[in-house]
């Protein structure tokens, strides 16, 4: 069999509801980040507890953001994408603004 490039099925989660996705722009301490959404805002976003030991990120990582209802410029970081999930978010229109060179 000759070698062919197969594809494989990459399974990614997209935002879904009122999630947005962002850029973490600054650590802040504290499981606190500063996290620059593609809505536009600037979010203060925590790590919640239940995925604090789980969830390691660091600058310029690409996160999903779910913004607090009473405040909408704080929110939780609820996920981190690999690298590997980068072209695939791209392809579908979700990270227009956002060169992936940096990842």
């Amino acid at each position: 069999m000759p070698e062919e490039e197969s594809e494989e099925f990459i399974r990614v989660r997209l935002p879904r509801g009122g999630e947005f996705l962002g850029v973490v722009e600054q650590r802040l301490g504290g499981s606190r980040s500063k996290v620059k959404c593609f809505d536009g805002k600037a979010r203060v976003c925590r790590i919640p507890g239940r995925l604090k030991r789980k969830l390691w990120i660091r600058e310029n990582d690409i996160v999903l953001v779910e913004p607090w209802e009473l405040d909408n410029e704080k929110g939780d970081i609820i996920f981190k994408y690999k690298p590997v999930h980068l072209p695939i978010l791209k392809k579908k229109g979700l990270m227009k603004d956002v060169s992936t060179d940096n990842f």
